[in-house]
């Protein structure tokens, strides 16, 4: 027989009343995202000291919780693993497919149930996700066990799911209670290929109505590398698409870019002058794609677009740190010198003023190595 508060908190669930949790075990809910996935653990939150206000601290592990799997004279009668909290179901829930510790997990709800143990846990995903407990808890039912090792933690009074490290593509989230806390690791699998399938769909509302949606979506693809036949389409549709495209320094040079990664340079080249050559390209635009050019090493290309910016736009900043950039690049320590002197009072900023202070050290020296 249900001893009498499971009974009445039962009785009130299906009853859809509104009556405090069983045991006060308040519930909680604690939702991250890594990236655009969202992951929400849905829980009951019992505490170390018990309903009547005894203190059960250090009779928590292996005692109240017991180590391995336990029998209760409800439910399938069969040893069952623990609830990962009080009263309901823990829940998982993961919007996308993700890994747990190394091991695929669909998008979907699962009970979350564990084994404890003293040196490793078992962390169990159920396909079960609405059951009272682990009352009739059914192994083939398991979408996913993984083991994981506990370790000693700040004192919690209060049973918590707590994020503990939140990376772009990956997370640890830890049950804490008392002095214990259980982590494991969800990491997201092919995360650019879901922000990708968002930016599909989302171009086709109201951000598809501006050209700078087009080209951030492109640029995007253009970063990490990838569906960039799509990104090509994106970035044609920022410079033309009817209504929408515009053609400008930003949209050109992307087009560009992309073009250039996909090995189609003969294609790029015009399309980068004309960039460079648009009345909405400003002194700051050609300077960056020169220092780009830098970086890939084609000193001689870099320091043809730096001069251009010197020839069009004279001596606003930051031509004249473009100028002592590239001659240093191609070795000449005398006239780079000149330039980041030129260059000097113009900083915008400090930051701007130490980069140049040091060049100009550097550059005094006979150094070159400015880059």
């Amino acid at each position: 027989m249900l001893p009498f508060v499971m009974a009445g908190a039962l009785s009130a669930q299906f009853a859809g009343l509104t009556l405090p949790p069983s045991g006060n075990n308040q519930k909680g809910v604690v939702t991250q995202y890594i990236g655009p996935v969202q992951v929400t653990i849905d829980y009951s939150s019992p505490a170390v000291h018990g309903p009547d206000g005894k203190d059960r601290h250090g009779q928590i592990w292996g005692k109240l919780v017991p180590y391995g799997l336990s029998t209760t004279s409800f439910g399938n009668g069969k040893p069952d693993p623990w609830r990962a909290g009080a009263n309901e179901n823990t829940v998982f829930a993961v919007s996308h497919d993700v890994t747990i510790e190394g091991q695929p997990l669909p998008a979907g709800r699962y009970g979350l149930h564990m084994i404890p143990g003293e040196e490793t846990w078992t962390v169990i995903f159920s396909k079960d996700a609405g059951a009272w407990g682990s009352f009739f808890y059914d192994a083939s039912h398991d979408a996913l066990r993984v083991t994981v090792k506990p370790h000693k933690s700040d004192y919690r009074e209060w049973l918590t799911y707590d994020f503990t490290a939140r990376h772009p593509e990956e997370a640890t989230v830890e049950l804490q209670w008392e002095d214990l806390a259980v982590p494991w690791n969800i990491k997201v699998p092919n995360i650019a290929d879901i922000y990708i399938s968002h930016l599909r769909e989302e171009l086709t509302t109201v951000p598809g109505f501006s050209y700078q949606a087009y080209i951030a979506a492109a640029q995007y693809c253009l970063k990490v590398n990838k569906s960039l036949d799509q990104a090509l389409q994106w970035a044609d549709a920022a410079i033309s698409m009817p209504f929408v495209g515009e053609q400008n320094f930003g949209t050109l040079s992307v087009k560009a870019q992309i073009l250039t990664k996909l090995g189609r340079e003969a294609e790029a080249k015009p399309i980068m002058e004309a960039a460079l050559h648009s009345p909405t390209a400003t002194p700051f635009d050609i300077h960056q794609y020169g220092r780009q050019l830098l970086s890939e090493k084609k000193f001689d290309e870099a320091m043809k677009v730096f001069q251009y910016n010197a020839e069009r736009n004279g001596d606003a900043w930051p031509v004249h740190v473009g100028l002592a950039r590239g001659y240093a690049a191609t070795g000449d320590a005398k006239q780079a010198l000149e330039h980041a002197k030129k260059a000097l009072p113009q900083a915008p900023d400090d930051l701007n003023r130490k980069t140049l202070e040091a060049m100009i050290e550097a550059l005094t020296k006979g150094s070159t190595s400015i880059n």
